[in-house]
C-alpha cells in the first residue's frame, strides 16, 4: 500500500512557484493497477519519485507498507562506468537475490548481445531503457512504478518480452503508470486519477477518468 497523507510538493522555478500538489490525499492498494493522467509539465516525474521515496514531500506524509519499485528508467542505483554484468549482480547482491538469475534474466530480456559486457555510458537511450526495464522485472516487488508507460523501443522482440513478463507480475503484483496519454494505461490498469493544478482526484474506473481527463484539455 501507497497513502499520500496531506501531502503538499512544489519548487521554485526563478520566477514562480510551481505547484505538483497541493495537501492530495489518498491510496493505492496492492492488487489494483493504477493510472495516473496528468499534461506534460504538471509533474508527473515528482509524484512517481515521491512514491518511491527518492523524494521528500513539503508538508505531509507518504506511508509505505509493502515492496516498492524504483522509477522504471531511475539510474540512480547504477555505475555507468561499470558493464550491464556487472551492475546487475551488484544490485543483485543489494536486494539479496542470486545474482546468476538476474544477470541470466536481463540479458535475456533486454537482448543486448555483446553490450551486455560493455560500459553502460556507452548504451544509446534506447539501449538504456531496455536494460533498466528489464533490471526492474528483474526485481520482486509488490508495486512497479512506471513514468510514462513502457521504454520506446523500435526493437519488437524485446518489447515482446518485456510486456509479456510485465503481464506475468500483474498477476501478483500492481503497477502504477504516470502518463499525459490515456492509451498507455489500457493495457495494465482497472482504475486510474487525474493529476491537474495539484489536485489528485482517484476514480473508480480509467473510462470515467479519461472523460474527465479530456474534457478539460
Amino acid at each position: 500500500m501507497i497513502e499520500f497523507r496531506n501531502v503538499s510538493k512544489s519548487f521554485w522555478t526563478g520566477t514562480q512557484r510551481k505547484v505538483i500538489l497541493d495537501q492530495a490525499s489518498f491510496r493505492i492498494d496492492v492488487g489494483i493497477s493504477v493510472g495516473i493522467l496528468a499534461p506534460n509539465g504538471t509533474g508527473k516525474t515528482t509524484l512517481i519519485n515521491l512514491m518511491s521515496g527518492l523524494e521528500k514531500p513539503d508538508e505531509g506524509e507518504v506511508l509505505r507498507t509493502c515492496k516498492i519499485s524504483f522509477p522504471l528508467g531511475y539510474m540512480g542505483g547504477l555505475n555507468p562506468k561499470l558493464n550491464a554484468l556487472e551492475n546487475t549482480r551488484y544490485i543483485a547482491r543489494l536486494y539479496s537475490l542470486d545474482p546468476d538469475y538476474v544477470e541470466a534474466f536481463c540479458r535475456y530480456i533486454c537482448g543486448l548481445e555483446e553490450y551486455f559486457e560493455m560500459p553502460i555510458a556507452t548504451y544509446s537511450k534506447g539501449m538504456k531503457a531496455r536494460f533498466t526495464m528489464a533490471l526492474l522485472l528483474a526485481l520482486d516487488f509488490d508495486i512497479y512504478l512506471i513514468d510514462e508507460g513502457m521504454p520506446q523501443s523500435t526493437d519488437a522482440e524485446f518489447n515482446r518480452k518485456a510486456g509479456s513478463v510485465l503481464r506475468d507480475r500483474l498477476q501478483n503484483s500492481t503497477v502504477v503508470i504516470v502518463s499525459h496519454q490515456p492509451k498507455i494505461l489500457e493495457k495494465f490498469c482497472q482504475s486510474a486519477a487525474v493529476l491537474r493544478d495539484g489536485r489528485l482526484t482517484m476514480y473508480e474506473t480509467l473510462e470515467e477518468a479519461k472523460e474527465v481527463y479530456n474534457y478539460a484539455q
